[in-house]
């Protein structure tokens, strides 16, 4: 089966070429697998992406208008979405295919970040478990392309949690599937923003969303508290 896997970049110069690498070096035998990048930036993403065999695309500042934009000009049966600094697993196309095959339409890899800390190794375990404020974009996300037609693609009014609100539309037309293996992400912000403090920001935002807050209200939050 043909799987597109759109990677949307805001200025990832400096991870790219690791993530491209990776993907190009383990491409699933037997699938045709075609690597987009959807880029917002305005440092050397574009240029460094150009020296792999993948596709490029400008589009607008956003996560679900990047996204959609690859989506429209990818030729695969599957769609996969893959964040700039995260690492699907090995043999992940073949994991994908087989899921579909299976009846499958959507879902994600479980997560492990880069980052040893006992914490952090305990917040990717947690991210096995079929639950939604276990869910998130690091994870990655394949959907069948029929399946991303029928639910409209990405909401590009959502400026954060467009993860969540796309799984919340899957769900009610399939079961989200948590593959078995694990994407590795980087653990960049944690570093930053402080390992427990980003986690407490992050919960917050889920509650947040969940009660059913404005999107404004947490877009601001996550401006002001996350760096």
């Amino acid at each position: 089966m043909d799987i597109s896997i759109i990677i949307p970049t805001y200025n990832e110069a400096e991870t790219i070429a690791g993530t491209l690498s990776n993907i190009c070096n383990a491409n699933g035998a037997g699938n045709n697998i075609e690597v987009i990048v959807s880029d917002a930036g305005d440092d050397n993403t574009i240029r460094i992406a150009g020296k792999f065999p993948v596709r490029t695309c400008r589009s607008p500042k956003g996560r679900s208008i990047q996204m959609n934009r690859g989506a429209q000009i990818a030729t695969g049966q599957i769609l996969y979405f893959l964040h700039a600094d995260t690492v699907p697993p090995p043999g992940f196309a073949d994991s994908i295919v087989s899921a579909v095959e299976q009846g499958k339409s959507a879902g994600c890899f479980q997560l492990c970040f880069d980052d040893p800390h006992w914490l952090m190794q305990t917040y990717g375990w947690f991210t096995r478990l079929p639950l939604m404020v276990c869910r998130g974009g690091d994870q990655s996300l394949f959907i069948t392309r029929d399946l991303f037609s029928r639910i409209g693609g990405f909401n590009e009014k959502m400026r954060i949690m467009e993860d969540i609100e796309i799984i919340e539309r899957i769900n009610r037309h399939t079961v989200f599937t948590i593959l078995d293996d694990a994407v590795i992400t980087s653990a960049r912000k944690y570093a930053v923003n402080g390992r427990i403090r980003l986690q407490v920001i992050f919960g917050t935002i889920h509650l947040l969303y969940a009660l059913g807050f404005d999107l404004d209200l947490l877009t601001n939050f996550y401006s002001r508290n996350i760096s």
